[in-house]
């Protein structure tokens, strides 16, 4: 069977692993198809495209943005978008000079509590022109010996319930489907499981982000369990969306996530990119 990775990080946001290397590493496990979704940026898509021809496996260009919602944390996954995408890009560069703002905020904080750390220190570490955010922070703190790994720099420091928190600017998810769609994207509900619903509530929740325009759902991920699964299968069956699935692969900042099988029993099937293929093609896409 032909395996893919519709969900994966590089450098260009918050992994460890450059577009180019992550590709080269797909290619070396075997998958015949690999989406880069890099947190609220597209700047690793060209290199990631060149990439794809250079070793001969399917490179489909994406992004993963982060949207409003009271509850839990919502994301919302675009496939198939141009390796350019003017609007989006346009878009997304509001959101990263709020980023910055937001970085230098916490940076702020965490020297108030006593924490030795600058932002420059921060964009050492940072490939130029990536999205900078909160794992990068976490990670020099760790460096720095301030914390002994990621999850208490978050724990600790800078996630919701740290000293140095600061909330973060983001589009609201009617915004986020929209701009997705003027660039023709596919769009994906990322791991419905992090919005913290019922199931009840969680088809409620489908049926008002349908109606919006949303395309599909991440079925098979790396922290669903086979009983929630099955469930969201149900929900898209209902609801005629496309399935997805992926990693979710950062590299060593999440080192029990490996490409393409997550947690080790993540098997995503290339039948659901051809699926994608047809209804873009029914679409005019």
């Amino acid at each position: 069977m032909d395996l893919i990775d519709l969900h994966v990080h590089t450098t260009a946001s918050d992994g460890t692993m450059s577009p180019e290397q992550v590709v080269k590493l797909a290619k070396q496990i075997g998958l015949k198809a690999i989406a880069i979704t890099d947190h609220d940026t597209t700047k690793g898509l060209k290199e990631a495209a060149l990439a794809g021809d250079k070793y001969n496996i399917e490179v489909i260009p994406g992004c993963e943005l982060s949207v409003e919602y009271p509850k839990g944390q919502m994301h919302i996954v675009g496939l198939f978008l141009p390796i350019k995408p003017k609007h989006l890009n346009s878009e997304l560069e509001y959101l990263r000079n709020k980023r910055h703002s937001r970085n230098k905020d916490i940076i702020k904080k965490l020297n108030q509590a006593g924490v030795n750390i600058s932002y420059e220190d921060v964009l050492d570490i940072v490939e130029p022109g990536a999205s900078v955010g909160r794992p990068h922070i976490a990670r020099v703190l760790v460096k720095k010996g301030v914390v002994k790994d990621i999850k208490e720099a978050f724990s600790r420091y800078i996630g919701p319930d740290g000293i140095a928190y600061v909330p973060k600017t983001k589009f609201t998810p009617q915004k986020a489907i929209s701009i997705l769609k003027k660039e023709g994207a596919i769009v994906i509900l990322a791991h419905p499981f992090s919005l913290n619903l019922d199931f009840d509530e969680l088809r409620q929740e489908i049926k008002n982000l349908k109606l919006m325009g949303l395309d599909g759902m991440e079925v098979y991920y790396s922290e669903h369990n086979p009983y929630q699964i099955q469930g969201y299968l149900k929900l898209c069956n209902e609801m005629d969306l496309l399935v997805s699935g992926g990693s979710d692969f950062h590299g060593t900042v999440k080192k029990d996530i490996s490409l393409g099988t997550g947690k080790g029993n993540l098997k995503i099937p290339y039948i659901l990119l051809d699926t994608m293929k047809k209804y873009r093609q029914n679409r005019g896409l």
